[in-house]
């Protein structure tokens, strides 16, 4: 695998090294050995899919609260979609900020999340799916989400939202000063 920083501290964008013959590819897409020399986590009690049906729909932008954090380890194993981390963390110089890039089924690129980043999605194409490895289980008490669409976050969405919930909608501005609750 080819680790490359995002330039938010602890995020990584992972591309494969593929292997490729008459019959296809072979990559490995994940090597506990290679995450420990990058100081990421190894240990992922859950895993989660999540599938869209319409291009344009938006999820995000989720995370957990202590004492539930976790990092996320997310591919596109079906269609394609623009990903994209920001930093809550309290203290980080790019607190704030936030990073995009393209998972495709075509180019099995995986995103690295490490705690304290909130995570959101919009789908490129018809028929996606992103695929999560998660570092601590779900806990609904401890979710948290900021708006998509916040104007001090200011991301470039690259389509029209298409599909968007109800909770998705509602959720609150994002705080440039303290706390991590959005």
């Amino acid at each position: 695998m080819i680790f490359r920083a995002t330039g938010l501290g602890g995020g990584w964008l992972l591309k494969p090294e593929r292997m490729s013959d008459e019959r296809g590819y072979f990559a490995r897409t994940f090597c506990r050995q290679e995450f420990e020399e990058h100081g990421l986590e190894t240990e992922y009690p859950q895993e989660a899919t999540s599938y869209n049906h319409q291009k344009g729909t938006l999820r995000g932008l989720h995370w957990q609260i202590d004492p539930h954090t976790e990092a996320k380890l997310v591919r596109c194993p079906r269609g394609a979609l623009f990903d994209v981390i920001v930093d809550l963390r309290d203290g980080s110089p790019t607190r704030g900020e936030w990073f995009s890039t393209e998972l495709t089924a075509d180019n099995g690129h995986q995103l690295y999340i490490p705690r304290g980043f909130a995570h959101g999605f919009q789908t490129l194409c018809d028929s996606t799916e992103i695929h999560y490895h998660l570092s601590a289980l779900h806990a609904p008490a401890s979710a948290r989400g900021i708006r998509w669409d916040d104007p001090t976050l200011a991301i470039a969405w690259p389509l029209p939202v298409s599909v968007l919930s109800a909770r998705d909608r509602d959720m609150p501005a994002f705080r440039v000063e303290g706390g991590r609750d959005g």
